[in-house]
């Protein structure tokens, strides 16, 4: 049986608690008892997303995630998703920069089901990786590229923002979906090398969250992913260290059929994991987290320049996180008179800081989000799983919210002024097509059907199997 220890109660943790174990295979583990309701989550973090990418093979972790869904030495075909929702649960995968994780939500009594699938296509891929497979999801994901960046609009902005922002060669310069051509040159033995450099128990972490007895749920672990054996020929992921500012800011204006004129920005922020990067969160938070922040008084409840207006982090730790502006404005607002209004703000930030009744709700909004995480059995296995493999420690993740809670309205401004500068941004101008605007006017004023706007799907944490 695998060794391990139980973690005391922590101040902040809420009366949660999780135990750490790990096999002789390297697999760590963290078990979390809850036992309000009769479901479990089993959720598998390995240590590989798109920073760990070489050029022409962009796009090859999250292609591999989808991979893991096409069957292995005991599960065939379809057959994951076929009997983890045949037993009643749910499941998914996701790949970003900095990881690729899979995840069950399981009804009790079948929680041992979801780790003998997993550990099955952890042990055994390789058995059922051929051409077939290979292709038949190169063609999902190249579709899904389709469906959710190429083909809607502003739907390239990410992946443009973070070209700029991550300059050519850095290894966070090319988000998770890659690139069509990439995609076409990923071969069979491409694939297969992945596997067997980065999916092995020793880069990987698996939290099991729920209604479990931890006696017997280690026991099956050790059963199902106890004979895997380790690989150490896993290569560390570039160096992601830049400047604290980009030093100039850099300018891109794209003209396409888009519904409104749109300011978009990314701005360096600090690594994850660092008390400036909660303090950058908070800051982002007053300026643009929700109806009652700055920007969204300004922009669009004061002068009505803008429709929507916000400003949020993509927290990264092997790399400067990013701050990401997007304002869409109304009717035939120039953005440069949107731009003045957020370089207005952003300086009387910097100046000022965040007032006592600004920082009390950011801190709440930012401790709401947490405890929405951890309320659920998968949302409380998924912060454990990041805490232990971008940070070494799970327990981190029971705590998290103490140390936004512990930031002060200096250090906000501290790195709003340092950091929220216009030479320390990527800026992205949206144009419509000449005339795109008013056929569009014309067509609503036709048809008055147009009451469910096209989401923008750019999902910063990811990119996901279904």
């Amino acid at each position: 049986m695998p060794m391990g220890h139980t973690a005391t109660e922590q101040a902040g943790s809420g009366g949660l608690t999780a135990t750490e174990h790990r096999l002789a295979n390297g697999l760590r583990v963290v078990l979390s008892e809850d036992h309000l309701t009769p479901v479990a989550a089993v959720c598998l973090w390995y240590d590989v997303g798109s920073r760990h990418e070489v050029k022409g093979r962009t796009g090859l972790a999250h292609l591999f995630e989808h991979l893991m869904f096409q069957g292995s030495a005991q599960v065939k075909g379809n057959g994951h998703f076929e009997l983890v929702q045949g037993a009643g649960g749910s499941l998914n995968g996701t790949t970003s920069f900095e990881r690729t994780n899979y995840f069950e939500t399981m009804p009790t009594h079948q929680v041992e089901l979801a780790l003998w699938l997993e550990a099955d296509r952890m042990g055994s891929l390789l058995t059922a990786l051929d051409e077939e497979s290979l292709e038949n999801q190169r063609d999902v994901v190249k579709n899904e590229r389709r469906q959710r960046y190429d083909n809607v609009p502003y739907g390239t902005a990410f992946e443009r923002l973070v070209g700029m922002a991550y300059p050519e060669g850095h290894p966070y310069h090319h988000t998770p979906i890659g690139s069509m051509a990439d995609l076409d040159a990923a071969s069979l033995e491409d694939a297969r090398e992945f596997f067997r450099t980065y999916y092995a128990p020793n880069n990987a972490v698996l939290a099991i969250v729920g209604d479990i007895d931890p006696e017997q749920t280690l026991a099956w672990i050790e059963k199902y992913f106890g004979t895997i054996p380790s690989h150490d020929g896993k290569r560390p992921p570039r160096d992601g260290t830049l400047p604290e500012v980009i030093g100039g800011q850099l300018r891109e204006v794209v003209e396409e059929e888009v519904p409104a004129r749109a300011l978009m920005a990314a701005y360096r922020l600090p690594h994850d994991g660092t008390r400036e990067a909660d303090a950058a969160d908070l800051a982002l938070t007053v300026l643009g987290g929700g109806e009652s922040s700055r920007l969204h008084n300004r922009l669009v409840r004061r002068d009505r320049t803008a429709v929507a207006a916000g400003f949020g982090l993509l927290r990264l730790s092997g790399a400067p996180s990013l701050g990401w502006l997007d304002v869409k404005t109304s009717g035939g607002v120039e953005v440069p008179d949107i731009e003045a209004a957020v370089d207005e703000e952003l300086a009387r930030f910097a100046e000022e800081g965040p007032t006592p009744e600004e920082m009390e709700r950011a801190q709440a909004q930012l401790e709401r989000e947490w405890l929405d995480r951890l309320a659920t059995v998968g949302g409380r296995a998924d912060e454990l799983c990041r805490f232990a493999v971008l940070f070494g420690d799970p327990q981190l993740a029971l705590t998290a919210v103490e140390r936004v809670l512990q930031v002060t309205a200096e250090e906000v401004r501290a790195v709003a002024q340092a950091r929220l500068r216009p030479d320390n941004r990527a800026v992205l101008v949206y144009e419509p097509l000449q005339g795109a605007e008013q056929a569009e006017a014309e067509a609503d004023a036709v048809t008055d059907t147009d009451n469910d706007a096209a989401a923008d799907d750019n999902d910063a944490e990811g990119e996901s199997a279904q």
